[in-house]
């Protein structure tokens, strides 16, 4: 049965707004991929509060509404994490948001030791993602 945001399962009620929505979009992924329901709404419950930790876009998206000019939204995307993920066969280095990679590597370790540059030149963080793509580990710089 796929949830809404008005209609998930009661052990999501406590969870913050934010991390509730996205633990249901990631219970309905798993519920498609015919996983059990009960597993289901634990794996998305532990990736859905994993993902905030690890996304916190709320932050930036409240500061750019806040003050308009072009100069303050440049900045904020300037500052935007950068992530190590998988990308074929290799590996890729995106700014949080940008579908572009900014880096493309062979190896795991070249595409960190360029996330880690970056982030350390814009003063914000780097995550690094396994294959599978959950977030191993995360570096900041800020």
């Amino acid at each position: 049965m796929p949830w809404r945001k008005g209609d998930y399962p009661p052990s999501m009620k406590n969870l913050p707004s934010r991390v509730r929505d996205k633990a249901i979009e990631i219970a309905n992924a798993l519920l498609d991929d015919g996983h059990e329901e009960g597993r289901a709404i634990a794996i998305a419950t532990a990736k859905a509060e994993e993902w905030a930790e690890n996304h916190p876009d709320h932050e930036h998206s409240e500061q750019t509404s806040k003050d308009n000019s072009s100069s303050s939204r440049a900045s904020a995307k300037k500052s935007s994490p950068v992530h190590v993920v998988p990308d074929g066969d290799g590996w890729a280095v995106k700014a949080e948001g940008e579908n572009k990679p900014r880096f493309e590597a062979d190896t795991k370790a070249e595409a960190v030791d360029k996330a880690n540059q970056l982030a350390s030149d814009r003063n914000t963080s780097a995550v690094i993602h396994r294959k599978d793509g959950t977030v191993q580990e995360s570096h900041n710089y800020s």
